[in-house]
């Protein structure tokens, strides 16, 4: 099983395409209650949190992680 935060400390650290990925996370408010964001809009990867500016949601919020529009991560059920 594949994790969220592993698929982008591996993007982050080791392909070093951080910009070219996109996150699709639950965040309640926006249309749908679903937001894509460019990887370079990630502040901080935490042990159970990922921060954009200054909000932090957890990981199992994620829905996909996709890098030059391949998904590495997709859930297999909504949170």
């Amino acid at each position: 099983m594949v994790f969220p935060r592993e698929v982008l400390d591996e993007i982050k650290w080791h392909q070093k395409a951080w910009v070219e990925a996109e996150v699709t996370y639950v965040h309640r408010g926006a249309p749908g209650d679903v937001m894509t964001i460019s990887g370079g809009d990630l502040t901080a990867l935490g042990r159970s949190f990922f921060e954009v500016g200054d909000s932090s949601s957890p990981y199992h919020r994620i829905v996909e992680i996709a890098l030059r529009n391949n998904a590495l991560f997709r859930a297999t059920a909504a949170p």
